[in-house]
């Protein structure tokens, strides 16, 4: 698969194919606690539950992914077994998993301590990289408890073979401008296939034009304070296919 991951001198993780950062190393940990987590109502959505399944659009290097997990496992009243859904066009190297954890900066103490939970995940994660290969994959790690399922391809080829229905969602990506693709109409209805009424919905994305699509897919959204230097970020709920479509606060 070609390698389209290099490292920037200031250790941020740089796609040359899509002319972005995968996350910035100061804030990474903050985006996926406070924007994808957070912004899902975890960890209390999975708390005291039978099982959560976790729907996200960009695997990248597995940050959201790893830093879920590891919450996960800290919560001592998680959900019996925590099932991971993800798509990825461009996989990584399972060097370049492991080199983006050891990169990261931990913001406070909390920080700190989730970034020593997800060291060991991540050499999980990398070991399991080898047999990864393109099309849908699912391995299983935690004695079973917590299971990864990843589509290696094009996003509309692989998303109506995931697995549903998902109770969270991370819409992720590099920005609409660089990959148009990851968030277009066809991808936005395609998510909304594999949610339930209630699914909540995350992403630092608060375009005009991602807003509506996920409107037009059975989606109530929120603008909601983000992180510098994003201002704003989205929290959604799924209404179903025949939800009302009512207006929308903070536009």
């Amino acid at each position: 698969m070609e390698r389209t991951l290099s490292w920037l001198p200031d250790g941020s993780p740089y796609s040359a194919h899509y002319g972005d950062v995968y996350h910035a190393r100061a804030r990474a940990l903050a985006q996926a606690r406070t924007v994808f987590l957070g912004g899902c109502g975890l960890p209390m959505g999975w708390e005291d539950r039978a099982s959560c399944r976790i729907l996200e659009t960009g695997f990248g290097l597995g940050l959201n992914f790893l830093v879920s997990w590891a919450s996960w496992q800290a919560d001592a009243r998680r959900s019996t077994s925590l099932h991971f859904v993800s798509l990825e066009a461009h996989p990584v190297t399972a060097d370049d998993l492991l080199q983006g954890v050891r990169t990261l900066q931990a913001g406070d103490a909390q920080e700190a301590v989730l970034l020593s939970r997800m060291q060991p995940l991540a050499e999980e994660l990398a070991r399991a990289w080898a047999q990864l290969r393109p099309g849908l994959q699912h391995w299983d790690f935690d004695d079973g408890r917590v299971r990864l399922s990843l589509g290696i391809g094009d996003v509309q080829a692989q998303l109506p073979l995931l697995p549903g229905p998902v109770d969270a969602v991370y819409l992720d990506g590099f920005n609409p401008a660089r990959n148009p693709a990851m968030w277009s109409a066809e991808v936005i209805e395609g998510v909304a296939r594999l949610c339930h009424p209630g699914t909540r919905l995350a992403s630092w994305c608060v375009a005009g034009a991602v807003r509506q699509r996920l409107q037009q897919a059975g989606f109530e959204w929120r603008k909601q304070p983000g992180l510098p230097p994003k201002w704003q970020r989205l929290e959604a709920r799924y209404l179903g296919p025949t939800g009302l479509r009512p207006g929308n606060a903070g536009a």
